[in-house]
């Protein structure tokens, strides 16, 4: 348990540098939209693109929790695999993720708790190139440097199947999820914006059914909270829908970032 899983995207999704890294991450918190009254959530959807394009959204699902992580000490991590094909969920056995602000401690005792699942099991291949999850860690590191991180990544699987182990690792006060997705991809500017506030209806009403191949490309991960918020009595709240057009990108060929508080 003493291998660091190392940076794949630094530079290329984040900067390299710590300051500059620090630095954006702090701007993207202060300049974030706030949610409509004030929340401490127990879980988050955030997206996953490069900062340029949807660090400002990112910055609007973590925002709510500035100043309320004091007590938290585990966050469990739960995205889609984008560069390896693996059937079910995968963790690691890595005891750490380093980003340039430093290692992040992969809690081993939550993880060990996972694999009696039969959809769940140990590929660090999975992890070593996926920039999903390692472009949340910054946000925490500088919203919650005591917590440790239970990361996992989702291939062929079900939300059903995501929801029983959110379920196992639900906790109480001292546990928030992030699940990192982003939203449509590639459409234009219109139908990401038809699609994506379709997407936003049902994970506001908590109807994981509603979600299509097209809503999401963490849909199985956001299907799996939306069963879980079911369960606990959660209510979701939208509080950022833009894309790609509206950060940095054209309007002719778009990809959906979306901010979501689970309270």
């Amino acid at each position: 348990m003493n291998k660091i899983r190392q940076p794949a995207v630094a530079g290329m999704f984040y900067p390299a540098d710590p300051g500059r890294l620090r630095g954006m991450v702090n701007e993207f918190l202060d300049t974030a939209v706030p949610p409509p009254t004030p929340l401490n959530p127990k879980a988050i959807i955030a997206p996953h693109a490069g900062y340029i394009y949807s660090g400002p959204i990112a910055g609007s699902a973590f925002n709510p929790w500035q100043g309320q992580m004091e007590n938290v000490t585990r966050v469990v991590l739960i995205g889609p695999a984008h560069t390896m094909a693996i059937t079910g969920v995968a963790g690691v056995s890595t005891g750490a993720f380093r980003t340039p602000l430093g290692d992040i401690l992969v809690d081993v005792v939550e993880m060990e708790r996972l694999r009696p699942l039969p959809q769940v099991q140990i590929h660090d291949g999975a992890h070593s190139r996926e920039h999903c999850l390692e472009v949340m860690l910054p946000f925490l590191q500088l919203l919650a440097p005591q917590m440790k991180i239970v990361p996992l990544v989702v291939g062929q699987s079900y939300g059903r199947e995501v929801a029983e182990v959110l379920q196992t690792l639900w906790g109480g006060p001292e546990t928030r999820i992030v699940i990192s997705s982003d939203l449509s991809h590639y459409y234009d500017y219109a139908t990401a914006q038809r699609l994506d506030a379709a997407t936003a209806q049902a994970i506001e009403t908590l109807q994981p059914d509603n979600l299509g191949s097209e809503s999401a490309c963490g849909r199985i991960p956001i299907q799996g909270l939306l069963y879980q918020a079911q369960v606990q009595g959660l209510q979701a709240h939208t509080v950022d829908l833009r894309n790609s057009g509206d950060t940095a990108g054209t309007k002719d060929r778009v990809v959906g970032y979306g901010a979501f508080l689970f309270a």
